[in-house]
Parts: structure tokens; C-alpha cells; sequence
């Protein structure tokens, strides 16, 4: 007779408390963890109402669900099948209806299953995703320009060029208020060739990775490698201060995927997201 082992949930809206209870968990493993663990530590310097599920076997952790803001799709790390199981239920018990999920692609699709069989509802795979961690940079050759960190005097260009990043990408956040902290913390960059042409930004360091992300150049400055010179100097000055880089992209696009497996990141894991939609009164 083989026991089987009792999984526990906790829910807090506290992303302290989160990151406390799923320390273990999220460290095991900072690259493929670094989209909750660097989440957590931002919610944590700046609050934003949350909603927080960790998962334990045996007193330890074993996974996270993470939902802030609280209409987003709800993010997930990855999870053995029973510990996605009990995440349902105990999502499900507190009376949320989540928008969605994004998250390593078996697990989302466990959860996606899961979650359908208990609402009756519907979920539709879209964006797949893979995750990229810088292994060995190469420096792209003969593009002008050079690497500045975005200033105060950059912020409305910044807005701007996130918005057509949100256009581009699907993506609905709060462009005013992210620009502006990350321009103050120093995390945005432009690539500079009489003119801005390119930016990208990253994260605050979570176990010493980075996110590199925001990575955009408007239309009328593409084809030019703009974009590929950005990344590598950004990465080259993150390198330099003892950080691992990684980052995200859309399976969908061939021109982003090829582009940083030239500047030397390779694919470490793979994700997906679901979108829910409930019957009326379900």
C-alpha cells in the first residue's frame, strides 16, 4: 500500500507571506521561477492588490500561483500533476474566477484541464512561449549607435514606444506607471544613433537573474539591427555585474527567436497561456 502524500495550499494576499512560504520552491530554480519570483519581490517593494496560492508536500514547497493585478491571468510555476490538482481546488474554494493562466507549458495545460472540468468553462492555448537564457554572448557587428540608460527627458518617448510594444504584443499594463519606475531605478535603455532607434529594459535582480524584456523598435527604424545590438550591450552590462540573463519570447515569432539564439541565449524551458470564457451564470 503506497501512502499518498497530502498536499497543502496556502492563499494570502500578502506577497510577503508568499514569497516566505515558496522561498525554497522558487530558488530551486530561478530561471524557469524568475517570472513569480521577480513578481513577488515587486509586489512586495510596491504594493499592488494580489491574490497568492503556495503549495507544500511534507512541509515543503512545491509550487505558486500568483494573480496582480487581480483581472490579469493568473501565472504559475511549474508543478507535479497532483499539486496542480490541489491548486484547483484551492483556487476554486475561494471563489475566484480566473481570466486565465500562463505558465510552463505542461503544467498550464494540467491546470487548463483541471480548471474547465470544475467551472464547465472553456480554455483556449494561445502564445506559446519559450524562455531564453543568455549562455555566451555574441556581439553583433557594423550597428551604429551605442547604449544609453533612458533619463527623466526620455519618459514620454518611453510611454510611447511601450504602448506600440503593447500593440505588438497583446499585452494590456499600466505603461505611465511602469515607465516611470523603471526609468527612476535605471532599468530602461535606448539604443542611440542620432536619435533613440531601439529599447529594451530588465528587471530588479531575483537570485541573481535578470528578465531582459520590453525589447522594441518602432517601425520605422527596423531591419537595421537596432534591436539585436540593444539586447547584447544590455546584456553585456549586466554580465559585467555577475547576473544571469534570461528572457521571453513568442514561439509565433521566428524574427525574435532567431535573433537571440544569435546573440547566444538558448531555450531552457517552454510556456503557455490559456484564456477562460464561462457559460452565462457559470
Amino acid at each position: 500500500m503506497i501512502d499518498r502524500v497530502v498536499t497543502t495550499v496556502l492563499f494570502t494576499d500578502r506577497p510577503e507571506a508568499a514569497l516566505e512560504a515558496a522561498h525554497e520552491h522558487l530558488v530551486s530554480q530561478p530561471v524557469v521561477h524568475n517570472l513569480v519570483l521577480s513578481l513577488l519581490h515587486a509586489r512586495a517593494r510596491h504594493f499592488e492588490p494580489g491574490r497568492y496560492w503556495v503549495a507544500a508536500q511534507d512541509g515543503r514547497p512545491r509550487g505558486v500561483v500568483f494573480q496582480s493585478p487581480e483581472h490579469f491571468r493568473a501565472a504559475l510555476t511549474p508543478m507535479a500533476d497532483d499539486v496542480v490538482d490541489a491548486m484547483v481546488d484551492a483556487v476554486v474554494e475561494t471563489g475566484v474566477r480566473l481570466p486565465g493562466v500562463i505558465g510552463e507549458a505542461r503544467t498550464a495545460a494540467r491546470f487548463a484541464g483541471q480548471w474547465t472540468e470544475r467551472h464547465g468553462a472553456a480554455a483556449a492555448p494561445s502564445d506559446g512561449q519559450r524562455i531564453y537564457e543568455l549562455i555566451r554572448l555574441v556581439q553583433p557587428a557594423d550597428v551604429r549607435g551605442h547604449l544609453r540608460q533612458a533619463g527623466a527627458d526620455d519618459r514620454e518617448l518611453v510611454v510611447k514606444w511601450m504602448h506600440g510594444f503593447d500593440t505588438d504584443t497583446g499585452e494590456h499594463s499600466d505603461v505611465g506607471a511602469i515607465a516611470g519606475r523603471r526609468i527612476a531605478a535605471g532599468n530602461f535603455w535606448l539604443w542611440d544613433d542620432d536619435g533613440p532607434r531601439s529599447m529594451a529594459a530588465h528587471t530588479e535582480p531575483a537570485e541573481r537573474v535578470v528578465r531582459v524584456q520590453a525589447v522594441y523598435t518602432p517601425p520605422e527604424h527596423r531591419n537595421r539591427g537596432y534591436s539585436g545590438a540593444c539586447v547584447s550591450a544590455l546584456s553585456a552590462r549586466l554580465l559585467d555585474r555577475g547576473l544571469r540573463c534570461m528572457l521571453y519570447t513568442d514561439l509565433g515569432n521566428p524574427v525574435s527567436n532567431s535573433l537571440y539564439r544569435r546573440l547566444g541565449y538558448r531555450a531552457v524551458a517552454e510556456g503557455l497561456r490559456y484564456d477562460f470564457t464561462y457559460r452565462s451564470g457559470g
